[in-house]
């Protein structure tokens, strides 16, 4: 029986480019910045619902963790500049990027939280050492480290429900350390509490402060 080598290696050509298309095109999202406008479609037409009301939705509660998070890292990307374009990565190796490639890491906590308390949240931050995932190309690195130059550890410190505001940015309190300190001080320390850090004598500033104490972290750094 003959072998139709042509065709074998026609049909493994084929399945290569078929490969390589596909990777092309489950390649690394590029998000385009949404303006809330953008309505909820079937058929074609508009259901009557946009990407705002979702928005008001799901992301209204900024006291409890998951969006004070964002948020908190949103604020210091405003006072660093660097969110007035593109899209907030999910999972990043480092939370934020301004100019000057300064990779910052962004810890937020707070004593009061969305549910009822018996008493204030005590406050504490993760800071264990991760492996980085790169977004743009879907790979961990293999040295296990943090990966920011440098921390900013943000406190929502308003203890009263009534008036706890957090776009309110006199109800935060910032601190900044460079993550060399971080290491020496902590080691492998996965987390913290705000008196253990506060005992390291990190940068304690105000909104207004925030830029220059990452600069000045930043040297520290390096």
């Amino acid at each position: 029986m003959l072998h139709d080598h042509h065709g074998t290696r026609y049909a493994a050509d084929v399945a290569e480019c078929s490969s390589i298309e596909l990777t092309n095109r489950l390649g690394s999202l590029v998000t385009a910045p949404k303006s809330g406008d953008e309505p909820f479609t079937q058929q074609g037409q508009s259901i009557g619902s946009d990407l705002r009301q979702f928005w008001r939705r799901a992301c209204s509660d900024l006291i409890g963790n998951a969006q004070r998070g964002v948020l908190a890292e949103y604020i210091v990307g405003l006072a660093l500049g660097c969110v007035a374009d593109g899209v907030r990565v999910e999972w990043d190796a480092s939370d934020l990027l301004p100019e000057g490639g300064i990779r910052v890491e962004v810890k937020s906590s707070a004593y009061l939280q969305s549910w009822k308390q018996k008493r204030v949240s005590t406050i504490s931050f993760g800071i264990q050492p991760t492996n980085g995932w790169d977004a743009t190309t879907n790979t961990i690195a293999a040295q296990r480290k943090r990966q920011a130059d440098v921390y900013v550890f943000c406190v929502f410190k308003q203890t009263d429900r009534a008036t706890a505001d957090p776009l309110d940015l006199d109800q935060w309190d910032f601190y900044v350390m460079s993550t060399q300190r971080l290491n020496s001080t902590f080691g492998e320390q996965k987390s913290i509490v705000l008196s253990s850090l506060l005992s390291h004598d990190p940068v304690e500033c105000s909104f207004s402060g925030l830029a220059s104490a990452v600069q000045a972290a930043a040297r520290d750094q390096s």
